[in-house]
C-alpha cells in the first residue's frame, strides 16, 4: 500500500512501544492542561487559542516523533545525516566541525542531539518552557538549514521554514495559550532572563 497521511498517523498512534504510550500521556497531559486553562481564563476561550493549541502542539508531535530515530545507541540515521552535513552543509567550519569533533564522539552528542528534540517536542506538546524550548528549536533549525542546504534532494526552504516557525514560537511563546507557560504566567517573576528564555 503506498504510504499516506491517515496511515501514518494511525501507524503513528498505534505502534506497540514504551514511546507510544508516552506520547499519549503526552497528549492527554496537554489536553488536561488545556481544559485547566480554558476554565481559569475566559480570555483564552476563543478559537484563536484553539488554533495555538493545535498548531503548537503538531509542531512539538513532530520533533517528538523526529526524535524516535535518534534513540541512543541508534546513531546509524543521524551519523548519515551528519555525514551529508560534512559533504554538502553550506559553511565549511560547521563541515569541519561535524567531521572533526561531532562524528568522532558520536557517542556523547548523539544523546545531546536526541535530548535537544525530545525536550523542544514535550516543551511545544505541554506549552512549557515554550521560549526556550522554541529557542532551541532555532538552534538545531539553523544547524539543518544551513547543514543540508545543498544536499541532493532535500530543499532548502523545508529547513528555513522549520526555522521561521521555532522563531515566531520564540517571538510570542506559544505556551502562554492554552499551555502550561499559562498556568505559571505571574508578572510579578518578569526578570529578563526569564523573558528572554522561558515564558
Amino acid at each position: 500500500m503506498r504510504p499516506n497521511p491517515i496511515n501514518d498517523v494511525f501507524s503513528f498512534l498505534t505502534k506497540p512501544s514504551v514511546f507510544t504510550l508516552i506520547y499519549w500521556l503526552l497528549l492527554l497531559a496537554a489536553i488536561g492542561i488545556a481544559v485547566m486553562v480554558w476554565r481559569r481564563d475566559p480570555a483564552q476561550r476563543t478559537g484563536h487559542a484553539l488554533g495555538i493549541l493545535i498548531l503548537r502542539f503538531f509542531t512539538g508531535t513532530m520533533w517528538w516523533q523526529q526524535s524516535l530515530w535518534k534513540i541512543p545507541p541508534q546513531e546509524g540515521g543521524l551519523i548519515y545525516w551528519m555525514k551529508q552535513e560534512v559533504a554538502h552543509a553550506a559553511v565549511p567550519l560547521q563541515s569541519l566541525l561535524i567531521k572533526d569533533f561531532v562524528l568522532p564522539n558520536i557517542g556523547f552528542f548523539g544523546p545531546v542531539v536526541y535530548g535537544f528534540e525530545v525536550a523542544i517536542g514535550v516543551s511545544l506538546m505541554l506549552g512549557v518552557f515554550s521560549r526556550f524550548g522554541a529557542l532551541l528549536g532555532i538552534l538545531m533549525g539553523v544547524n539543518l538549514w544551513l547543514g543540508e542546504y545543498s544536499t541532493p534532494g532535500e530543499w532548502p526552504w523545508t529547513y528555513f521554514f522549520l526555522l521561521i516557525i521555532m522563531a515566531l514560537f520564540w517571538l510570542d511563546p506559544p505556551g502562554r495559550v492554552l499551555g502550561a507557560d499559562a498556568l505559571n504566567a505571574n508578572p510579578s517573576r518578569s526578570a529578563k532572563l526569564r523573558r528572554l528564555f522561558l515564558a
